[in-house]
């Protein structure tokens, strides 16, 4: 797909033919990855772990972000193979835990983002 704006003569939809078959060529486990990736990027974020960190901290936000990473690595942990899950798990363990650190009271084991799916995360 092209970033360049269509002139007076083009169509100005989308190619959705194209779009499909360029989404069709990617292995489930690339787009598995990628989405866990953005997962993790956000969540980071908002646990105030990026540059500027304070200013973006959302707790509330984190959680849900989290959650959502612990379900999917778990869901998906089996169709990847243990080469691509491992580091997912080893990421969200660590976000989980920076997660219990930056809480003001912390959550009870087995309660805390994505532990339902992970059971309870400990140092």
């Amino acid at each position: 797909m092209s970033d360049a704006t269509p002139t007076s003569g083009e169509n100005p939809t989308p190619d959705f033919d194209t779009m499909t078959r360029d989404i069709a060529d990617v292995p489930a486990v690339e787009v598995i990855t990628t989405v866990a990736v953005h997962l993790m990027s956000a969540a980071a974020v908002n646990l105030g772990l990026a540059e500027d960190g304070e200013r973006h901290k959302d707790l509330d936000e984190a959680r849900k972000l989290i959650t959502a990473l612990a379900g999917l690595v778990t869901a998906s942990a089996t169709e990847v193979s243990n080469f691509h899950a491992a580091p997912l798990r080893d990421g969200l363990k660590s976000l989980q835990l920076a997660f219990r650190e930056a809480s003001v009271v912390p959550d009870e084991p087995g309660q805390g983002p994505g532990e339902k799916f992970t059971g309870p995360v400990y140092a």
